[in-house]
């Protein structure tokens, strides 16, 4: 009993959590959607809000199955969970083994995503703030160089640009000093038509993707322990799950068991044993 209540606390506990952070993930995402314009993208991996809603509200209703399943002893829910998390765990190997074969394929892709991004900066604050992250985190600029920023219709380097930033990269291209604490939005102004030497001095020129190729070969331990914990959390998860299913099938035999058992002993309590002895005593008043 002790460890049916183990496995069954335990896989509560753990679908609790990520119910909690998934309804924090949608709480963001609605609030960042809703306090945005009406006339943005509404791409949904290009959309960083849109994608917090969507994840968040899978995860959601995913781990309340198994909250719910888990402590009501609900093997219809538990099943369900079950096996829509086999499924998740399926996909996401599935993936990896695709991303390792077809490498240069996931990276066209992952480029010509990348490139979409910088087309649409400026028309969703979102995006425009997760892709400052990105360059300010990994010290790049753009996808492949700084001269990416050029299909920006705004940083676009032609004559008939009239934008002010045209031929420029944005602030979060810009190497900023040790104790400078005022930021320069202006600062990658005019940075495009420089070699990429002289442009150096002022602006990251490496693009972001080999730069973040590059940190994930020089983390290949944390990004592989990372994955590793998602995927034995998930694979505890299910043999939590299909544990409890277990233990509920096993108690349900034992309850039909005995309820059969009892049927039978009062069936035959109704019979009279084969050589009862009655009180003649009756018979003989009666005939009296």
């Amino acid at each position: 009993m002790r460890g049916y209540r183990a496995i069954k606390y335990t896989l509560f506990i753990c679908c609790h959590v990520f119910w909690v952070v998934s309804a924090v993930l949608a709480a963001v995402g609605i609030y960042a959607k809703i306090a945005k314009e009406k006339d943005v993208v509404d791409t949904l991996m290009l959309d960083p809000a849109l994608l917090l809603i969507v994840v968040g509200s899978a995860m959601f209703l995913i781990t309340f199955l198994g909250c719910f399943g888990a402590l009501r002893n609900a093997t219809c829910l538990l099943k369900t969970f079950l096996g829509i998390l086999t499924v998740i765990l399926l996909l996401q190997i599935a993936a990896g083994v695709v991303g390792y074969l077809f490498t240069d394929m996931v990276m066209e892709r992952t480029e010509m995503l990348m490139m979409k991004a910088i087309v649409r900066y400026r028309e969703d604050q979102d995006l425009e703030n997760a892709i400052d992250f990105i360059q300010k985190k990994f010290q790049c600029c753009g996808v492949e160089s700084y001269k990416d920023w050029s299909r920006n219709v705004y940083f676009e380097c032609t004559e008939t640009n009239p934008s002010l930033e045209a031929c420029g990269v944005p602030f979060s291209c810009c190497i900023n000093l040790q104790n400078q604490t005022v930021v320069n939005t202006m600062c990658g102004y005019g940075m495009q038509p420089l070699q990429e030497k002289a442009a150096g001095l002022n602006v990251f020129t490496m693009g972001c993707l080999e730069k973040i190729v590059w940190w994930a070969k020089h983390n290949l331990l944390l990004v592989a322990g990372l994955t590793a914990g998602l995927l034995l959390l998930e694979v505890c998860m299910i043999c939590l799950a299909a544990a409890q299913i277990s233990r509920i099938r096993k108690v349900h035999q034992l309850k039909n068991a005995k309820a059969t058992r009892s049927r039978l002993e009062r069936k035959d309590s109704s019979w009279y044993p084969a050589f009862a002895d009655f009180d003649e005593s009756d018979h003989g008043d009666g005939d009296k």
